[in-house]
């Protein structure tokens, strides 16, 4: 499977506005839909599916719920797809919970999942646009490489992450001020 020329597909029927989107949900269900549509019938299309479905405890992770899981019935091929459409700015938080949810693809690959991948997409420039910042701005804005600890940016700043991979975000351009990047978590 070409998951990421999926994706990058997907991305294109937005900008030939066969999809929509305006925020995580539509993304969420629109992406499901797409993807039910170009697999064979040998996959199965989940959203929000806990990760007990697949004999994972949920416990040992940061989410229990995916937000898209496509595997095969006897889920010996299994991928998950963590999405994020911020719309409300909250920039250093989304852009933390971005990476919790990366550090979360990286947990279910090491417990088996196939390659899984991380997609978001954003309207509002602050995500994107070169400017000074924090390290969690560098990654995003300018360096556009996650790796290593990420610190929670606000609040008590007593959340960390370390994740195991280096992932480099190129945001790619569509309609208006829409952009989306795509992160492919592997062992």
């Amino acid at each position: 499977m070409d998951f990421l020329q999926y994706l990058h597909d997907f991305g294109e029927h937005i900008v030939m506005d066969r999809v929509e989107i305006y925020n995580e949900v539509s993304l969420q269900f629109e992406l499901a839909i797409y993807l039910r549509n170009i697999l064979s019938d040998n996959f199965r299309v989940h959203v929000e599916r806990n990760v007990a479905f697949f004999g994972l405890n949920k416990g040992d992770y940061l989410k229990r719920e995916m937000d898209i899981a496509v595997f095969t019935p006897d889920k010996q091929e299994k991928h998950c797809f963590e999405l994020k459409f911020p719309t409300q700015g909250q920039y250093p938080e989304q852009m933390f919970s971005a990476c919790k949810d990366i550090r979360f693809l990286e947990q279910l690959v090491k417990s088996g999942f196939n390659e899984s991948y991380f997609i978001m997409f954003a309207d509002d420039p602050l995500f994107y646009v070169e400017k000074g910042g924090e390290s969690i701005y560098k990654a995003f804005r300018a360096e556009k490489l996650i790796k290593g600890e990420i610190i929670k940016p606000t609040g008590k700043r007593d959340e960390k992450l370390i994740l195991d991979g280096e992932y480099k975000i190129e945001w790619q351009n569509l309609p208006s001020k829409l952009k989306y990047f795509i992160v492919q978590v592997k062992i």
